[in-house]
């Protein structure tokens, strides 16, 4: 069974039917076949961004409680490795949520990511490794 990690826009898109790549995250997750993973980071976007409907909100945390996607544990012990992601590519720049995707994909070996954010083509897993976008 395939993993990936899903980044803040497609999930963004999944909740809002008004987003124009709505329908293309809806044909996504209908075929695919696998597990999705996040970060309480990407979590924490995804809720800002829908904040024009509380319901939207609503919707989506009951879809996470649901078990619609896991939530990788991140402690404060990785911060440092985390940090050190945000300064390696802050030419980028790499916001918080990425910098913690890119540290998940790394702990547990997995390029697959769900994104509309060109900036995963540039980071690397395990210092060389490149993800392979499912969008």
């Amino acid at each position: 069974m395939l993993r990936a990690l899903a980044d803040t826009g497609p999930l963004v898109a999944l909740f809002d039917a008004d987003d124009r790549d709505h329908g293309r995250v809806v044909n996504f997750l209908k075929a695919f076949q696998g597990t999705l993973g996040t970060t309480w980071a990407v979590i924490t976007e995804v809720t800002h961004l829908l904040d024009f409907s509380v319901s939207k909100q609503l919707e989506f945390l009951e879809w996470v409680e649901r078990g619609g996607i896991g939530v990788a544990n991140i402690e404060t012990k990785d911060l440092a490795q985390i940090t050190g992601l945000m300064k390696k590519y802050a030419d980028t720049p790499m916001d918080f949520a990425d910098a913690t995707l890119v540290f998940v994909a790394d702990r547990t070996d997995t390029p697959q990511i769900m994104t509309l954010d060109g900036d995963f083509h540039v980071y690397r897993i395990r210092g060389r490794r490149a993800f392979v976008s499912m969008l």
